[in-house]
């Protein structure tokens, strides 16, 4: 009877040990994790607390930077508050000095400002004048080209290239062009038209943007029978010069005709063989708006006008 009792004794103690030690390593088990979590732990904090500690370093040295540069704009401004103290101090001694001489600083100012004005103006009539000589200079080049390029007719005498007022002037001789009282061009005159035209296209716009062509009579073209008026004729005249002209391909836009109504000879005599020289076409070449620019009078007057000789060069 003892014997099963002791039996069962020792197996209770058995099993109560291995519970206990179970339990044990459990714990044992538990321990090492949260020991392992706080060591890991405890580095991020000693990581972050670094990382911390870098940046409150980094921030005290830019603190420091900024102090100093404060502390240099103070310098600075301070250094430029004494001169411009030192310059108020200088200008005020140097107005009264000139008032003090009878000279007033303000008077002064308002004199500069008007020779500054002055200045200005200068420059500026200084620019007119270039242009001007620009501008006399393009019609001078072109006043010679046209001279050389149609010698034969001027030493013919049936073209003149003219300088008037500033503007030139192709004159061609009437009798070569229409012959009295008719309207239809000549065959001869077509040719000169025809060399004409070709120079026209060729010249710039700062000496002949427009060309105003111009018909005159002289006394032995008729009258029209119903108006009494030598109008239609010249008229007539001035529009087939510029038909003729726009169908050698001058611009028709360039072209403008005007004629006349009364006689303007250019010959005092009134002798038959210088009938021709009062029935004449003249061609002006006028400038553009925008180049147009003031002429000076010339030494001979009002009414002096240059021309090309039988050598291309000017001639008055």
């Amino acid at each position: 009877m003892r014997r099963p009792l002791t039996i069962c004794l020792v197996a209770c103690l058995c099993q109560a040990a291995c519970v206990s030690q179970v339990h044990y390593d459990r714990c044992v088990a538990d321990a090492a994790a949260a020991r392992a979590q706080a060591d890991a732990r405890q580095k991020q904090d000693a990581a972050r607390i670094h990382e911390l500690e870098e940046g409150l370093s980094s921030a005290q040295a830019t603190l420091q930077d900024r102090d100093a540069s404060l502390s240099n704009l103070s310098t600075t401004n301070h250094n430029l508050q004494a001169q411009l103290d030192e310059a108020t101090a200088i200008n005020a001694q140097l107005r009264g000095e000139l008032e003090r001489l009878g000279h007033d600083v303000d008077k002064m100012l308002a004199e500069r400002g008007t020779l500054s004005k002055a200045l200005d103006d200068a420059k500026l009539r200084l620019n007119e004048l270039r242009q001007m000589q620009a501008a006399a200079q393009a019609r001078e080049d072109v006043f010679r080209d046209l001279g050389r390029r149609f010698k034969p007719l001027i030493d013919a005498g049936q073209l003149q290239v003219e300088m008037r007022h500033g503007r030139l002037l192709l004159v061609l001789d009437g009798g070569l062009l229409f012959d009295a009282g008719r309207t239809e061009i000549r065959t001869a005159g077509k040719g000169v038209l025809m060399e004409l035209a070709h120079a026209m296209q060729t010249i710039p716009v700062a000496v002949g943007s427009h060309f105003l062509v111009t018909a005159y009579p002289d006394d032995r073209d008729p009258r029209d029978h119903r108006s009494k008026s030598i109008w239609p004729l010249t008229a007539a005249r001035a529009v087939a010069v510029d038909e003729y002209l726009a169908s050698l391909g001058v611009q028709p836009s360039a072209l403008v005709a005007a004629a006349t109504g009364s006689l303007d000879p250019r010959e005092a005599s009134a002798e038959p063989e210088h009938h021709p020289k009062m029935r004449r076409i003249e061609i002006d070449l006028v400038p553009s708006a925008d180049e147009v620019v003031p002429v000076s009078p010339s030494p001979a007057g009002e009414g002096s006008v240059g021309r090309v000789g039988s050598d291309g060069r000017p001639s008055q």
